[in-house]
């Protein structure tokens, strides 16, 4: 193989590797807004047995800036529990948990973020939104979901990112730039899945209305559905602080 062969491999490697960055890129910068809040219903399915929870999420900033509150409403037994998410561009995020019923807050540690938040399928990572600069890209082809074309791209946690799994497949629409699937690897195993859909435009943002979180490892699954959706919402800083967590 001569070496105008392997320059002419080696760019299109790297041209590959820059084209599935710049899809990231553009999903998240159509995705962007100042804030958001939303209502989510849940249901936890395991055993053949659902049990439903409900809460409420607001965010300010986006992505690897931004800051984050759910506070769960619904059931009584969970009521008022919240979650404070602060997310960073160069490293993980720092959580923290108010649980009213032992009234204190803990502080979220890092190799507890692959457990489950509070009996549902996400775990505590998978709260945290990913930052683009986190992550190497690599194309992988393109395959449809549900019926739509979408790019098939392998994202890998950069050097100083700590996350539980090594490696994700992310299904991102040609239309709308939106990521309608996610598959999470913890070494070579598939652990969970997200499939998102119901996409629909609000305040100009295409967004899934309808996320289903599988944890193939429990054979169970947790179906958020999101209502009363709202972007660009005033909001200020002191709503997302460990202070704040303690309201009701």
């Amino acid at each position: 193989m001569n070496r105008v062969w392997l320059a002419a491999l080696a760019f299109a490697g790297f041209a590959a590797a820059q084209d599935a960055r710049q899809i990231v890129e553009e999903s998240q910068k159509r995705a962007r807004s100042n804030s958001q809040r939303y209502e989510g219903v849940l249901e936890v399915v395991a055993n053949s047995k659902v049990s439903k929870k409900a809460w409420t999420s607001d965010r300010l900033g986006s992505f690897g800036n931004s800051k984050g509150v759910i506070r769960f409403n619904a059931p009584a037994e969970v009521k008022g529990v919240a979650l404070l998410v602060v997310n960073h561009p160069d490293r993980a995020s720092d959580q923290w948990m108010w649980t009213p019923a032992i009234g204190r807050e803990r502080r979220i540690a890092l190799q507890d973020r692959a457990t489950r938040f509070f009996g549902t399928d996400f775990s505590f990572e998978d709260l945290e939104e990913r930052d683009v600069d986190q992550y190497d890209y690599k194309m992988t082809g393109e395959e449809p979901i549900d019926g739509a074309p979408c790019w098939r791209i392998e994202a890998r946690p950069k050097a100083g990112k700590t996350s539980q799994y090594t490696l994700s497949r992310i299904w991102i629409r040609k239309d709308h730039y939106v990521p309608v699937q996610y598959e999470n690897f913890a070494k070579d195993q598939l652990v969970r899945r997200l499939h998102e859909s119901d996409l629909q435009q609000v305040q100009g943002i295409w967004t899934p209305r309808l996320l289903e979180m599988t944890d193939l490892r429990r054979n169970s699954k947790t179906i958020l559905k999101i209502e009363k959706l709202e972007y660009n919402v005033p909001m200020k800083d002191d709503d997302f602080t460990i202070q704040a967590l303690r309201r009701e």
